[in-house]
């Protein structure tokens, strides 16, 4: 039998790759592009120190700044995906840490505008906004920066917490070291009976074994060889948090959380209330778990038996061709704009569509202002792959939408919603697949596989989150957190949020340690809240057809010209009240009867 051969970049056909000429012809247009930035970066002395001279002043720089912005995106955007065609090609890997030092540069020229801004006059700036008509564009950048004065120090106390955020990256830096380059953990004995190094790309796979033998091994593997630094973990993460601390305090907010939640101006109360609308659904949690321990036919269920699939895998091959037209008609309750751009998307180059040598694995969408968006793929015929595609199409739809309505000060969208978009695409993907699918073993595999979604996005990423708030609340009353402090809460909040019928098994009072999100704190919420939406955006596109329709679009194309919570409140999906996380967790119930239902 011949042995299949990744191929080579060269070998794939012009039609399944993307076509980055759309940036820059050629990398002779780059080079320009490049030299070009080089000369604008010398303007920002002329403006340094007199944007309070006039309106006209403070116009020409902010144009400067935003031409400079858009254009460092072009010169990094085509750089690093050339890379990531071919990792191996040294021109391309110069080229991107060549862009990199340049955007470090762009960040330093442009670094005076925020603090004189800030050091304006009030009235000054208030008489430019209402005198000069120009200025009106820039209303909600600068009311941006103008709401955070309280939080902006002096100038040399900003220079102290610059330094001092380089000592603040510490913790992150050494969790991952030691976490990605001098943890190594035993073999194990597979499936096949073969030993095998356990790591941390293959243990997921482990979990999921049909062999409940090769889960435990594997479970109880990893937390051993994390147990053995545990109090190492703990010093790291310790750290990590009361630098959280020390820096909400320093810039004058009442608690860390309440510093995070402030860049994208998020109430304190939609981070408190996923928390509660989740605790109000954990006995449907509970249920899932009882019925996953029924399936799986176990005396016990153990937290090692949580990953692995309730319905065992259909092996639906779905070609590429395929997956695209499963997408299509998914989408079809989007309406006719949507399917034009989606169908331009899949015939214009936007795609790079198989794994080649040397390639980045993964997938991504990105793209520039200028050009449309791009999505780098590694498609297998499988049906996450479809998935994957109609993920990443949706953050390019996003992207294509906000780029057409918005300048491009206001077309970049913030992580609060950036999920969204990828989310609605797979919800209504699934939605038609369990409409139209009539094999019941699909349709409990894809039910199964809905499930595990909502459990890995919505419950999971909250009981982070909840961890995250327990944990700096300890800091921020001047107590410190000990490795055994950190298990107890963290097994404490496994027994609330999976219940009695599953075993608490000792070592998961230790998966703290191995987290990596935990060193960006506050961040995982935005997974749970993103993902609710999405579905509230889905039942009500379902429902009421083309008024919700027109309602999503308008999301889409609102970039960034308002806040976040704001962009979704005007689109009917309100994230201050429980409702969307309420709708989503109702369609979880709905989700969980189903399954019993076909599993009886």
């Amino acid at each position: 039998m011949e042995h299949q051969r990744l191929k080579s970049r060269e070998e794939l056909p012009e039609a399944t790759k993307w076509r980055l000429e759309d940036i820059f012809a050629d990398n002779e247009h780059w080079e320009r592009e490049f030299a070009q930035i080089e000369t604008l970066l010398g303007e920002g002395k002329k403006f340094e120190g007199h944007l309070g001279d006039s309106a006209d002043a403070l116009i020409a720089c902010l144009e400067w700044m935003d031409d400079l912005g858009m254009r460092i995106g072009e010169v990094y955007s085509y750089a690093r995906m050339r890379r990531d065609e071919d990792n191996r090609k040294a021109n391309y890997q110069a080229l991107t840490d060549r862009a990199g030092a340049l955007a470090v540069k762009v960040g330093s020229a442009t670094a005076f505008v925020v603090p004189e801004l800030l050091s304006m006059p009030e009235g000054k700036l208030a008489e430019f906004r209402s005198s000069s008509p120009a200025l009106k564009l820039y209303h909600q950048a600068l009311e941006d920066i103008l709401r955070k004065k309280e939080h902006i120090l002096s100038s040399d106390e900003e220079k102290l917490l610059a330094g001092v955020g380089e000592l603040a990256e510490a913790p992150s830096a050494i969790f991952t070291m030691a976490n990605n380059a001098d943890l190594k953990f035993p073999a194990i004995e597979a499936e096949t009976g073969q030993l095998v190094e356990l790591t941390k790309g293959n243990f997921i796979q482990f979990m999921e074994s049909p062999k409940q033998s090769v889960r435990k091994a594997a479970f109880m593997t990893l937390y051993d060889t994390y147990g053995k630094q545990r109090n190492t973990w703990a010093a790291t993460l310790n750290s990590s948090i009361k630098s959280d601390v020390f820096f909400a305090q320093a810039r004058k907010y009442p608690s860390a959380i309440e510093a995070s939640l402030d860049d994208d101006r998020v109430p304190l109360k939609v981070y408190d209330s996923l928390i509660d609308t989740v605790h109000e659904f954990l006995p449907q949690m509970y249920r899932y778990v009882r019925l996953r321990k029924k399936a799986l036919n176990l005396p016990e269920l153990h937290m090692y038996d949580i990953y692995v699939p309730i319905v065992p895998e259909t092996t639906m091959a779905i070609s590429y061709d395929e997956a695209k037209a499963m997408v299509l008609e998914g989408l079809k309750p989007l309406g006719s704009d949507y399917l034009k751009i989606l169908q331009e998307g899949f015939s214009k180059h936007w795609i790079d569509v198989y794994e080649n040598e040397g390639k980045t694995s993964g997938a991504y969408s990105w793209g520039t202002y200028r050009s449309h968006p791009y999505v780098l793929l590694n498609h297998q015929d499988t049906l996450d792959s479809m998935f994957t595609l109609a993920h990443e199409m949706g953050h390019s739809l996003h992207t294509y939408f906000s780029n057409r309505a918005q300048p491009h000060l206001y077309a970049g969208y913030k992580i609060f919603v950036a999920e969204v978009a990828s989310t609605l695409n797979e919800a209504l993907v699934m939605e038609h697949l369990l409409a139209q699918t009539k094999d019941a073993k699909l349709l409990a595999y894809l039910v199964n596989h809905y499930l595990e979604q909502f459990r890995g996005t919505i419950f999971r990423q909250t009981m982070f989150a909840e961890f995250e708030k327990k944990t700096h609340a300890i800091v921020e009353e001047g107590g410190a957190l000990t490795a055994d402090q950190f298990s107890d809460i963290y097994r404490g909040l496994n027994s609330q949020y999976y219940g009695e019928d599953i075993v608490l098994d000792p070592e998961i009072a230790l998966e703290w340690a191995r987290i990596p999100h935990f060193y960006n704190s506050f961040y995982v919420y935005k997974y749970a809240t993103g993902f609710s939406a999405a579905i509230a955006f889905a039942r009500a596109i379902l429902k009421e057809g083309q008024p919700a329709v027109d309602r999503y679009l308008q999301f889409l194309s609102g970039g960034s010209s308002d806040y976040p919570i704001e962009l979704l409140r005007k689109a009917g999906v309100d994230m201050e009240t429980p409702e969307p996380v309420r709708e989503a967790l109702q369609v979880f119930s709905g989700l969980v009867e189903r399954l019993e239902n076909l599993l009886s």
